[in-house]
């Protein structure tokens, strides 16, 4: 974890953010610490997991696609500990795939573009302000399958 500048209002709040490519990772980082958040960092799936299990974080931020581990089958073990914690996806394929709250389990889902980071901003701040309710695990098999439902 990183050290991040003072919180320019409100709490600090701890911040895993999830990405196998280092430009867009570091990206995110760059926004939330901004915010006056401390930032964990993670590129694979597996290594978020291994690091959400070792601290405590108020909100996951992660990438849909990524070896290994997508960040669907990242939310639906995350869910399985901690169904209450916000967590964001982010995708490029967001649209494409039919990627929703509802589908993926996550409570926001962002699709990549120019209007990215005032999307990931405003969704973290909503976020952290509401207290969360539990939401149910989605498998990703149950994603795939709603996505080829739409394809078709």
């Amino acid at each position: 974890m990183t050290s991040p500048r003072p919180a320019k209002s409100g709490p600090q709040l701890t911040i895993l953010v999830v990405d196998d490519n280092a430009n867009g990772l570091a990206a995110r980082k760059c926004v939330l610490e901004e915010l006056g958040h401390k930032i964990a960092t993670a590129c694979c799936g597996a290594d978020a997991f291994a690091l959400f299990q070792e601290h405590k974080f108020d909100l996951v931020v992660t990438d849909y696609k990524m070896p290994r581990m997508n960040g669907l089958e990242l939310i639906a073990k995350i869910r399985a500990v901690r169904p209450e914690l916000p967590i964001i996806l982010i995708s490029g394929f967001a649209d494409t795939l039919g990627l929703d709250e509802e589908s993926t389990g996550a409570d926001a889902v962002i699709q990549k573009s120019a209007n990215e980071v005032s999307h990931l901003m405003r969704a973290v701040n909503r976020l952290l302000r509401k207290k969360t309710s539990p939401r149910k695990p989605t498998t990703p098999q149950r994603i795939e399958a709603r996505a080829k439902r739409k394809t078709v």
